[in-house]
């Protein structure tokens, strides 16, 4: 995986929560508490999240094939998406489900001190490994916001990591919260309201991981700095008089495929026009180094037709980004 897939945050993550699963449900066993095993089932789901992104990393490594001429880059992104599904499908229904039970039948919480030194041994371990995917994503957020980053990223590892520890410490606020208030006011109700904060908390996160990773999933453009740099690489080329239309898809985090009507001269020669083509591949993949599938359609530039395939670079020479 490379380094903008954050194997060293997935990584801390798996081992934190195998750690924490493990306590949680010591801490359940000798608490009966609902909060405890809504955290504990949390953890395990959060670990077989970590487990396919690492799977997804290893399979999008394959070489294409007749059957996939574009390789298998996706691979991350369908993976994510399945993160998103179990992260609702198994926390989130889960949790509200245990919540809504013990709210109905609440019972006292047995041995808190079992319940409280897990809770903090595991927000201890969560911090480490949140702090570790901090790191990691800050290496390649760049200037942008954390919102924009999760927004835009298109590795989708690191931000499905930061969502998940992010939501794993607040998970474990709220089940401290929930488990401090049954024992301090002698209602096993407060332990049930905790546990379905930790059900809202999951469900939330779970539809924003499937949001972003599904707009992966079916294809997104290359940032607007990349089409700006393509379109500057093409114009500069020698044969090429300008860009009539560009087109870009990521077919996975770090492979880019470029398609683009070209205006040449009328009067270059096939075999100039061929030279000028590979020329500006070569500018292309230099500019933008993911650019590993690049289509150059050579024209003639004519304004009354640029616009049936898109706008036209007249309309938007500002703007590259739009050409797409």
């Amino acid at each position: 995986m490379s380094a903008s897939g954050g194997s060293k945050a997935i990584i801390a993550a798996l081992g934190a929560n195998l750690a924490i699963a493990v306590a949680k449900f010591v801490a359940f066993l000798f608490t009966g508490s609902s909060s405890m095993l809504a955290e504990s089932v949390h953890s395990v789901a959060d670990s077989g999240n970590q487990a396919l992104l690492l799977l997804g990393g290893r399979r999008a490594r394959k070489r294409e094939n007749r059957k996939h001429p574009f390789g298998y880059g996706r691979e991350r992104y369908f993976y994510a998406f399945v993160v998103a599904v179990v992260l609702f499908t198994i926390g989130a229904v889960f949790s509200l489900y245990e919540g809504f039970e013990k709210i109905a039948h609440p019972h006292d919480v047995e041995s808190p001190g079992w319940a409280f030194g897990v809770l903090i041994f595991a927000i201890i371990a969560e911090g480490f490994s949140f702090r570790t995917a901090i790191k990691e994503a800050s290496q390649v957020k760049g200037e942008e916001s954390w919102f924009a980053f999760i927004r835009r990223a298109k590795a989708p590892e690191l931000p499905v990591v930061l969502l998940e520890d992010l939501g794993a410490l607040l998970g474990l606020i709220f089940a401290l919260f929930g488990v401090a208030m049954a024992v301090v006011t002698g209602d096993g109700v407060w332990d049930g309201v905790g546990t379905l904060m930790i059900g809202i908390l999951l469900a939330i996160i779970a539809v924003i991981l499937a949001i972003e990773t599904k707009s992966l999933l079916i294809g997104e453009s290359a940032a607007p700095e990349a089409e700006r740099k393509i379109c500057d690489a093409l114009e500069s080329s020698d044969r090429v008089t300008r860009v009539i239309h560009l087109r870009t898809l990521h077919l996975g985090p770090e492979e880019l495929l470029v398609a683009a009507k070209i205006a040449v001269d009328h009067d270059d020669t096939a075999a100039e026009v061929a030279k000028g083509i590979d020329a500006a591949e070569r500018r292309i993949r230099e500019a933008v180094p993911i650019a590993r599938v690049i289509y150059l359609e050579p024209d003639l530039y004519r304004p009354d037709k640029a616009s049936e395939g898109g706008p036209s670079v007249d309309t938007a020479e500002s703007a590259p980004a739009d050409h797409a």
